[in-house]
């Protein structure tokens, strides 16, 4: 063949009389044609490695991805169900979700405060999850709406650089005059756990829904930050002196060296948990079912716990030393029935107040 002849002219006696007569550059050219054209004797070999319909599911996500991928590869390393990951801000997916309702891409909503769940309870099927006889009984949902992931109570937040300790002690001192303008605060309407700290503070400082949120967003100065983790990095950084985030997160960016420093409000947190829910009319039931169990196994549960400072849901794991016990932390009476039910017309009228604010 033609490739043969070519690569007998190189390798003959003959050669370098060959070679004397062309330039290197066009020698180059010609060595090259002739691996292309032994490469091109032979067709490729094409393998397709995509799974299966039924090895497949699919997950859309609030959890950040040190969160998420350590779950979900080892999920795939025991089921061998191919798993892809949408990720996003809570509010921001079940939007997603509600418009893809009558085709849904997605098998499962994994992450976001069990309230936000409840609230789009239309999107979701019911389902209790294996092993939830040993979820604690505060976290688990009686109609199986929702499979509980992890506990997680709220804190303040502050730079320790720029207020003193005595300064934050409660959800009152937001609102203290001499910290109008450095409040770092997530969209309520983006972050579930913003949704559930404007709640959260109504139900501490006993005000009236109006009065209670006229007065933050007065503080706020209008001003709101677009996602939960923009909180900590504000306070961090000094750009404001005071947040609003939630235990794990706090915890775990204190622990890396961050200009942070992390208070229990004296007048009563929440600890609401997030959680999955299997999407209706979902393409992959039975493996979002799977999912679900897997969230709260022991295995992934003790994972959660040591790993990401989050509190387990479990009855049979042993609460992490690294955090003070659940039951000597001032807490609130969280009504998630009204959070679900109130959560439209709520963001409706913090909307109104903090455009208010920002408009003066």
């Amino acid at each position: 063949s033609q490739a043969i002849t070519v690569f007998k002219l190189f390798f003959n006696t003959s050669f370098v009389c060959f070679a004397e007569r062309l330039s290197m550059k066009r020698l180059l050219l010609l060595f090259l044609a002739a691996v292309l054209l032994l490469c091109g004797c032979s067709a490729p070999q094409v393998q397709d490695f995509a799974p299966d319909e039924a090895e497949r599911l699919v997950i859309y996500t609030s959890h950040k991805k040190d969160v998420w991928w350590p779950i979900v590869k080892e999920f795939e390393a025991r089921t061998g169900i191919w798993v892809q990951v949408v990720q996003g801000g809570t509010n921001e997916l079940l939007e997603q979700l509600e418009n893809e309702k009558d085709s849904p891409a997605a098998d499962l909503m994994f992450g976001g405060g069990v309230e936000s769940l409840e609230a789009n309870a239309n999107l979701f099927t019911p389902y209790h999850a294996e092993g939830s006889d040993s979820i604690l009984p505060q976290y688990r949902s009686a109609d199986g709406l929702w499979t509980p992931f992890s506990a997680l109570p709220l804190v303040l937040i502050y730079n320790p650089k720029l207020l003193c300790a005595q300064d934050l002690t409660s959800w009152a001192d937001l609102l203290k005059p001499e910290l109008r303008g450095r409040i770092a605060f997530a969209d309520p309407a983006v972050s579930g756990s913003s949704y559930t700290a404007l709640v959260t503070m109504l139900e501490a400082l006993h005000l009236d829904t109006d009065e209670g949120l006229q007065a933050f967003a007065l503080n706020l100065e209008g001003r709101q930050l677009s996602a939960s983790g923009d909180v900590l990095s504000a306070v961090a950084a000094g750009e404001s002196w005071v947040g609003i985030t939630l235990e794990e997160t706090a915890s775990r960016r204190i622990a890396a060296g961050e200009q942070l420093a992390m208070v229990y409000p004296a007048d009563g947190t929440s600890c609401v948990s997030d959680g999955s829910a299997i999407v209706a009319g979902a393409r992959h039931p039975d493996n979002a079912r799977l999912f679900a169990d897997f969230t709260v196994s022991r295995d992934v549960q003790s994972l959660m716990q040591e790993q990401f400072c989050r509190r387990s849901v479990r009855s049979d794991i042993v609460p992490t030393a690294a955090l003070p016990v659940l039951d000597t932390i001032p807490q609130v009476t969280y009504d998630l029935s009204w959070a679900s039910t109130h959560r439209d017309s709520l963001l409706m009228s913090w909307e109104f107040y903090l455009g208010s604010e920002a408009e003066k």
